[in-house]
């Protein structure tokens, strides 16, 4: 399966570029690369498992799948993620774009039915907080 993965967050002037840089590589395993006052980085389905598991150990899959799904445009599904919480390690979908900048995330795939696997795969339906089936990719 054909799966892109981007990430992008701001640097802004009062923000220390390490933690900007651990806040993304906390979740996403992607080479980053700092282009006019922005980190950015690109990878594969590979580059999500540890996303994959943070979801299951903070118990949020429920509110994951409904972020995800609800911005998919297309072939892509994107959503962004608290910087700063991210920086500690936990997960946060904020409601918009936050003051100091969001991680913004873009996960790609050749068609619907496949993001659509990867989505299941990420953040499957669950029953009283529990996946009703996991699946392998």
């Amino acid at each position: 399966m054909n799966v892109s993965v981007r990430v992008l967050a701001n640097v802004n002037p009062t923000e220390i570029q390490d933690k900007v840089e651990k806040a993304i590589l906390n979740f996403f395993p992607v080479e980053l690369k700092l282009q006019e006052s922005a980190l950015s980085g690109e990878g594969d389905l590979e580059s999500l498992r540890t996303l994959h598991l943070r979801l299951r150990e903070e118990r949020i899959l429920d509110t994951a799948r409904k972020i995800f799904l609800n911005g998919i445009k297309g072939d892509t599904a994107r959503f962004r993620l608290n910087k700063q919480v991210a920086c500690i390690g936990k997960l946060n979908f904020p409601p918009g774009e936050e003051s100091l900048g969001s991680i913004h995330v873009e996960i790609s795939a050749q068609n619907m039915g496949d993001l659509l696997n990867v989505i299941d795969w990420l953040a499957p339906e669950t029953i009283d907080g529990k996946p009703v089936e996991e699946i392998d990719l």
